[in-house]
Order: C-alpha cells, then sequence, then structure tokens
C-alpha cells in the first residue's frame, strides 16, 4: 500500500511539472489577424480575441471566442525574454 501512495504522488508530481512547462519559441509570431466581434452570446461575456499558438512546428491560429465570468478579463498574449518568445495564458483580475 505504502509504495503504491509513492507512485501516485510521483506521478501527480510529474503531471504538475508537465503542466507547468513553459515553451519557448525562437522567432516571434505573425501580426495578430483581423476578426470581427461578434454580439455577445449572454450577458457577462467577454471577447477573448484569436491568437497564435505554437503547434511545435509552426504558429496555428486560434479564433476569438467569448469567455464568462466576473471582473476584468487579461487577454492571452506572447512575450518575448531573454530565452524567446513564451505565450502568457489570458486570466481574470
Amino acid at each position: 500500500m505504502k509504495r503504491i501512495l509513492v507512485l501516485i504522488a510521483m506521478l501527480l508530481g510529474t503531471l504538475t511539472t508537465a503542466a507547468s512547462a513553459q515553451v519557448f519559441v525562437r522567432v516571434g509570431p505573425p501580426p495578430p489577424r483581423y476578426e470581427p466581434v461578434p454580439p455577445p452570446p449572454h450577458r457577462g461575456a467577454h471577447w477573448d480575441r484569436g491568437h497564435y499558438r505554437w503547434d511545435g512546428y509552426r504558429y496555428v491560429w486560434v479564433p476569438g471566442h467569448f469567455v464568462r465570468g466576473r471582473g476584468h478579463w487579461a487577454a492571452g498574449h506572447w512575450h518575448q525574454g531573454p530565452r524567446g518568445w513564451f505565450w502568457v495564458e489570458g486570466h481574470w483580475s
């Protein structure tokens, strides 16, 4: 039983580390595409504009969509650091 618990703890630790790993890209993303913003589907919906994501080989466009929440939506964006470009997820503040 003790061995199983240790194995589960190790597995969870590995998953957490993998999920929080940051990917750096040497080349910056292309300029964002223009997307007309449709009417919100419901009250309290905030538009999360489209963006490029890195698929391991190239940038791929992700269309904008509405998100639901309270407060101020800080959109995700690409940031250039000393190790390259990395994606900062959108979040509520």
